[in-house]
């Protein structure tokens, strides 16, 4: 079963509280309050990743609904696995992960795009990152910003 790693909530959180700011300071919106229950409790339990298929219907819809705002797959045309690699060195993705993304759910697209992240090896951070940005009209963080930052650094 696919995951749902903790920064992908609390980036659909964030998208939320943006997207409908909380009119007094502090009632949050319907997909807000379905999102921060699934974040308590994966803090509450040591957890970094809930499971995809047994999220709560209100949660899940309102994760879907941000996932849709990022970018589906992370190709930037240049694809090695067609030459025989193992690893695509534009993408990151391997071949068989190359070959079934359509088939892929949206958890599973994200657990590949978090370990491609982290990685940081294929050439969509490097070589061709403008590339990719291009691509997509999304920047694309470093590894490192897809973690909390710490309170020193926010300030």
């Amino acid at each position: 079963m696919a995951s749902i790693h903790i920064t992908d909530i609390e980036s659909a959180i964030n998208h939320w509280r943006e997207r409908s700011p909380s009119p007094d300071g502090v009632t949050a919106c319907a997909e807000v309050r379905a999102l921060a229950e699934v974040y308590a409790l994966l803090v509450y339990y040591r957890e970094t990743e809930c499971d995809e298929a047994t999220m709560p219907a209100k949660a899940h819809r309102a994760w879907l609904q941000w996932y849709e705002t990022t970018p589906d797959a992370p190709c930037i045309a240049i694809c090695s696995t067609s030459q025989g690699d193992a690893e695509c060195k534009g993408c990151g993705r391997t071949f068989d992960e190359v070959q079934h993304w359509t088939a892929f759910s949206p958890g599973d697209k994200r657990t590949v795009w978090r370990r491609i992240v982290q990685e940081n090896r294929a050439w969509r951070f490097n070589r061709y990152a403008e590339r990719a940005q291009k691509a997509t009209g999304i920047d694309h963080p470093a590894p490192q910003t897809l973690e909390p930052q710490a309170a020193s650094e926010k300030a």
